[in-house]
């Protein structure tokens, strides 16, 4: 066609620069993560602060909240351990008395059960 111009613009070959080892693998978590650390080291703690707020959830998600209703009831035992051995109920102990230790309760598993393996509670 006359008068059209046929010039197309030209595209360097290589429109980017290399990426060195240390950053080629780098996800974004990875880097606001080392911004907001190079913004604490300097002292910018608003940077910092702005940046930790972004990348929170990230790093700790949220426990989703369940209600009892959505449980699935399969996934909850109850265990009868009113003819377990004082043995026994030690080892359960020592197994799980660091999740309730700090409770409200502070009596053990043993003390719950009198030597007949009754519970001491009133009915």
């Amino acid at each position: 066609m006359p008068g059209k111009s046929t010039a197309t613009a030209s595209v360097p070959s290589q429109s980017r620069a290399p990426l060195d080892l240390e950053t080629k693998n780098l996800s974004p978590l990875d880097v606001m993560l080392r911004a907001m650390r190079e913004k604490a080291a300097s002292g910018n703690w608003d940077a910092a602060a702005s940046l930790a707020k972004d990348v929170a959830p990230y790093v700790h998600p949220k426990l989703a909240s369940l209600r009892p209703s959505e449980i699935d009831s399969e996934s909850i035992k109850t265990l009868d351990l009113s003819h377990a051995t004082e043995e026994q109920l030690a080892a359960l102990e020592q197994l799980f008395g660091s999740f309730v230790q700090g409770s409200e309760d502070s009596a053990t598993l043993s003390d719950d059960f009198d030597e007949r393996g009754e519970s001491g509670e009133d009915a």
